[in-house]
């Protein structure tokens, strides 16, 4: 049997969070830099995953991994990875190292032990962000529909902590009221990834039900399913397929998140440390995002076409809302919580529009999104631990005492205004023209979203570095040495895959392809105008067969 490497994949961070976890509480130097360590080790298998997938190798899955798991029921230990998973295993295990290292000092226990400020452990913190790492990457990796589940949810038992225990307490209260904050955050989330979660449990024994009557053994085998419904063996009913749809796509729309079901991410993002606010945007949403391409599209194909007026509408509001409360706020990083949002909607807004430019947008959105958001949410909160507040009015000069920190900032921002020749441009360019050769009045009002992300961006770098240097700020310390190893190399790939995004686009574009081949789905065919005037063709004379063939 040849090595696992999927499984190990997964198994590093798991053990690394054990084994931090572990450590007695006065090795809390010898906690990070175990986390550190089991991360790069993640990071290096991740990249062998890479290295050894070959996208034109024709297979949906490479990788496979299958054994007997519970037999009675037909669940099986089932990991595979197409180019969209792999895209997103390395974006997941790159964030990790600068999330630990960009947390370094979150969870260090106080100097002072007064009953205001409280001890944190170190070693909990580190092992909580390795351990949503294990589960997220299972749930890329999971081909077997039970066994996605599984990690899908059990990946909101640590982040539930990580949220309500280790929360940002940069703010106006005090540490009880902090702490408040930080327990409703931290229970909105888990309510609304719960509620998502139990509808698809539902949809997920339908699901089952249905496969063991029609093929006479239950299975939650991805393949398995599709293969049976392309060959004609498994004919699920239209009111029961779109029954289903919308279990799965339910709880996938909050995790991603989509209006209306969005309203826990802005708490949660804001009362989170930064790290963990990058955690929770950049790592664990995309799995919603990433579940409805691999789960809704193929196992529904008939419904998905059936709910894409509803759900493009829906992309489109969260666009045009979530872009314009990132103008409202008054609060960096609800601004960067609310601006996730829009960014999101341009998400499942290319995986919709069913063509293979929308799609693949789509998902290079998905990993550009990532590091952009990562980029600038990490600035942001060395910014904040600086001055001690998230209000935009406590800042103002900054760039005058801190130049690198505020270019980083502005290159982080311009990032996620999409500026051309920085990653994110190409994956919005994509899901635009890709939206608006199939929907064209829903591409040109989408393009209202970059709009409004050039004034939040802009108008938040005006108002916290430019102009006067207030006095809480005179003082400032630029970034220090751990904080640009934090920050330089998301910069790197920001502007390497802004001016070459090749290796991305030839990693996800068979993915893609497949995927549309299983809605049954084609991209629309340009219409081209014979001729000008009729009867007759180009510079004005009769069309003729040359006229006709060049059209073609």
């Amino acid at each position: 049997m040849s090595f696992p490497l999927l499984t190990a994949t997964a198994v590093v961070p798991a053990v690394g969070a054990i084994a931090t976890a572990a450590l007695p509480a006065a090795k809390r130097t010898a906690a990070k830099w175990l986390a550190l360590l089991f991360a790069l080790v993640t990071f290096a298998l991740a990249l062998v995953v890479a290295f050894r997938f070959d996208p034109g190798a024709g297979a949906p899955f490479q990788l496979t991994e299958s054994h007997a798991w519970i037999r009675d029921f037909g669940v099986r230990y089932e990991l595979g990875v197409d180019g969209i998973a792999v895209a997103l295993i390395a974006l997941t295990t790159l964030l990790i190292p600068f999330i630990i290292l960009a947390g370094w000092h979150e969870a260090d226990p106080l100097e002072e032990a007064t009953p205001n400020r409280r001890w944190r452990p170190t070693q909990g913190f580190f092992a909580l962000i390795l351990a949503v790492e294990a589960m997220v990457v299972l749930s890329f990796e999971a081909t077997d529909v039970f066994l996605f589940y599984i990690f899908f949810e059990a990946m909101l038992i640590p982040m539930y902590f990580l949220i309500g225990g280790f929360g940002d307490r940069a703010g106006r209260d005090g540490e009880e009221e902090a702490a408040g904050r930080r327990s409703y955050a931290a229970v909105k989330f888990l309510l609304y990834n719960l509620a998502g979660g139990l509808i698809m449990l539902a949809a997920v024994i339908g699901l089952y039900a249905v496969t063991a009557d029609q093929l006479g053994t239950g299975t939650f085998s991805l393949q398995q399913i599709v293969e049976a419904r392309t060959a004609g063996t498994l004919n699920i009913g239209t009111g029961t397929e779109r029954l289903l749809f919308l279990g799965f796509f339910f709880a996938f729309a909050v995790k991603a998140p989509l209006w209306p079901l969005h309203t826990w991410l802005p708490g949660a993002m804001g009362e989170s440390t930064s790290p963990v606010a990058v955690l929770i945007t950049a790592v664990v949403d995309k799995v919603g995002t990433f579940a409805m391409l691999r789960f809704c599209l193929q196992l529904f194909p008939e419904a998905s076409s059936w709910a894409t007026p509803v759900i493009l509408v829906l992309a489109l509001i969260s666009i045009v809302y979530g872009a314009l409360l990132a103008v409202a706020q008054r609060d960096i990083k609800r601004l960067i919580a609310y601006a996730s949002i829009s960014h999101f909607g341009f998400i499942i807004l290319g995986i919709f529009a069913m063509t293979s430019q929308g799609q693949g947008g789509a998902t290079l959105y998905m990993v550009n999104h990532g590091i952009s958001t990562a980029a600038l949410m990490l600035v942001a909160g060395f910014l904040i631990s600086r001055r001690g507040s998230r209000l935009i009015a406590d800042y103002g000069g900054v760039q005058k005492v801190a130049p690198v920190l505020a270019g980083t900032f502005l290159i982080g921002g311009l990032a996620t205004l999409s500026l051309p020749g920085l990653a994110p441009f190409v994956s919005e360019f994509l899901v635009l023209v890709g939206t608006f050769t199939r929907y064209p009045v829903i591409g040109i009002i989408a393009t209202l979203g970059i709009v409004l992300a050039a004034l939040y961006v802009l108008v938040l770098y005006q108002r916290t570095m430019t102009g006067p240097v207030k006095a809480e700020v005179t003082n400032m310390p630029d970034l220090r040495v751990r904080e640009l190893v934090v920050v330089a190399p998301l910069i790197a790939l920001l502007l390497f895959l802004g001016v070459y995004p090749k290796p991305l686009t030839d990693l996800v574009n068979p993915a893609v392809q497949h995927t549309l081949s299983v809605v049954d789905k084609k991209d629309p065919k340009p219409t081209v105008q014979v001729n000008a005037v009729p009867g007759e063709g180009r510079h004005g004379h009769a069309a003729n067969d040359q006229d006709v063939e060049a059209a073609k």
